[in-house]
């Protein structure tokens, strides 16, 4: 059989290569030739030729090896946030832009951290039986937060839009809160929040949270020295991306630090293996990714959509890459 090309379909063919919110692929569907697969689908291999449009997530590589398959693509549209999955470079000398949602899941995730805040500081217990006397004022002896939040220092790693919202609810609760952040941010976006830098971000933080992207640069960023520099009572909070932190130093911060703790809802690779030297220590919390995994948020990730029939259609999108 023949690989079909451009002139095989009415419409553009736009192939969407992760899970999309039904009413998104629906709106798509309406306005392009629609295919689900992923790039190693025999299909996708198939139609590259006709590919105008490629719509992904967070597990799709799109570089210049991918690139060389698809001569007729056009956009990239990334349903989601962070863009490190892309070559940017690669897409901005073919000539194909790149789209994605850079403010759909921010409620989301800052709620999530919030969660983790709220799960690390504050102990709570749930009964589903009665208890005698003895029992219940034991409980209430042993379930006891060491710390209130307005007694705590947060540091915010990427003053970005999460970033900031994470400032402001983090303000509201009592935190003070501080933040570093590779870029000037002017104040009145800073919620409330002081520029420190990078080392007294770490030395004086009693929770810090990171949110800084995927790029080559930030591979580790979070380092065995900027790690052993935190107190040894600290809580560090990922949400970000996996890559940013070196995940040796800190199973070896944690192990020699027993009050500390590690909350991470990111890895690199994901899913984590057994290798992974977090696995085991008692206060290494790991979640599966979970920060955007709200409906809302899923759905506002999916309307990147729009903007990619923008791009086929030849007008601007809102929301380019650069």
């Amino acid at each position: 059989m023949p690989k079909p090309n451009t002139t095989d379909f009415k419409t553009p063919l736009a192939v969407v290569t992760e899970h999309l919110s039904d009413e998104a692929t629906q709106w798509l569907a309406e306005r392009c030739e629609v295919l689900h697969a992923g790039t190693d689908d025999p299909r996708f291999l198939d139609a590259a030729g006709a590919i105008e449009a490629l719509v992904v997530r967070t597990y799709t590589i799109v570089d210049a090896k991918l690139l060389a398959l698809l001569p007729n693509l056009k956009v990239v549209g990334r349903a989601g946030v962070g863009i490190d999955n892309i070559d940017l470079a690669a897409c901005k000398a073919r000539g194909v832009e790149v789209v994605s949602t850079p403010d759909a899941n921010t409620q989301a995730v800052v709620e999530y951290v919030v969660c983790l805040l709220c799960d690390t500081l504050r102990p709570r217990l749930l009964l589903d039986t009665a208890v005698s006397k003895n029992e219940w004022d034991e409980l209430r002896q042993d379930v006891v937060g060491i710390w209130q939040m307005n007694e705590l220092v947060l540091g915010v790693l990427g003053l970005g839009r999460i970033g900031r919202r994470v400032a402001e609810v983090a303000r509201a609760i009592g935190f003070s809160v501080i933040y570093h952040d590779i870029a000037e941010i002017p104040e009145p976006l800073r919620n409330g929040a002081e520029p420190v830098s990078l080392a007294m971000l770490f030395a004086e933080s009693d929770v810090i949270t990171l949110h800084i992207d995927g790029r080559p640069s930030n591979n580790k960023f979070v380092d065995s020295a900027l790690i052993s520099s935190l107190r040894p009572d600290a809580i560090l909070i990922n949400t970000s991306r996996g890559c940013v932190i070196d995940e040796g130093a800190l199973a070896h911060w944690l192990g020699a630090n027993p009050a500390a703790a590690a909350v991470l809802d990111v890895h690199n690779p994901e899913p984590f293996t057994d290798s992974n030297p977090l696995l085991g220590l008692p206060n290494a919390h790991l979640a599966p990714h979970l920060a955007s995994r709200t409906m809302t948020a899923m759905d506002n990730m999916s309307w990147v959509v729009r903007d990619v029939v923008e791009v086929l259609e030849g007008r601007k999108p809102k929301y380019p890459a650069w």
